[in-house]
């Protein structure tokens, strides 16, 4: 399964990237306004220091502008991932900015209906949000289970990025699963490595390391 770091801090995504923990970037303009830099110049930042795709997101709820924005993203580098919304018009847009060769990923999905629709437009990325489902009392990820079955039934090619994760153990399940792609924020990527017993054994370790005095350098 592929890593997606969920940031626009590009201290954060630098750190992961050096790491190999980074196999692509989502963001949106509201977590790029938060840096209080300019949108483009720092989505064209991320683009260059990532090899995978990096997904910009229109701001548009209209096809026509969808595409124009999605046009103007596109022109930053060759691994923007246009977003564009699920709704009538943003996959309107998906299937005009994929026949243009453009990578699209359609966000804001939480049915398998609107995934089956996604796929259908040509989209690269379907983004099914698991933690907003969850927070209603829907078990975000089974629709991940649902969309991976439609998906391999009929041989779509376009690949589910799991979005919206909120915790390590979305990470595991994902993975489980079988998401092509999970996204989540840096410190979620982080808490992967965390395990009670690992710290307990560590110190226990260092403890005996200490009492018998030794060193290596």
């Amino acid at each position: 399964m592929k890593f997606f770091v969920d940031t626009a801090d590009v201290d954060a995504i630098r750190a992961l990237n050096d790491l190999g923990m980074v196999d692509g970037v989502t963001t949106n303009p509201t977590l790029i306004k938060k840096s209080g830099r300019d949108i483009l110049e720092v989505t064209k930042e991320i683009c260059e220091m990532v090899s995978g795709p990096v997904s910009a997101e229109v701001t548009a709820t209209d096809a026509d502008t969808m595409i124009a924005e999605g046009r103007k993203l596109a022109e930053i580098a060759e691994n923007i991932a246009v977003k564009v919304p699920l709704t009538w018009d943003g996959l309107k847009a998906c299937k005009v900015l994929t026949d243009e060769g453009k990578m699209v990923n359609v966000t804001l999905c939480f049915s398998a209906n609107q995934a089956l629709l996604a796929a259908k437009a040509g989209a690269t990325f379907i983004s099914p949000f698991i933690g907003r489902l969850d927070d209603l009392n829907i078990d975000g990820l089974e629709l991940i289970a649902d969309i991976r079955e439609i998906y391999d039934n009929y041989g779509f090619e376009t690949q589910i990025l799991a979005a919206s994760i909120r915790t390590a153990n979305h990470m595991s399940d994902c993975a489980k699963i079988g998401a092509d792609v999970a996204t989540a924020p840096p410190a979620v990527i982080k808490a992967m490595a965390n395990h009670v017993l690992t710290d307990k054994g560590l110190d226990a370790f260092l403890k005996d390391i200490k009492d018998a005095g030794i060193k290596i350098v």
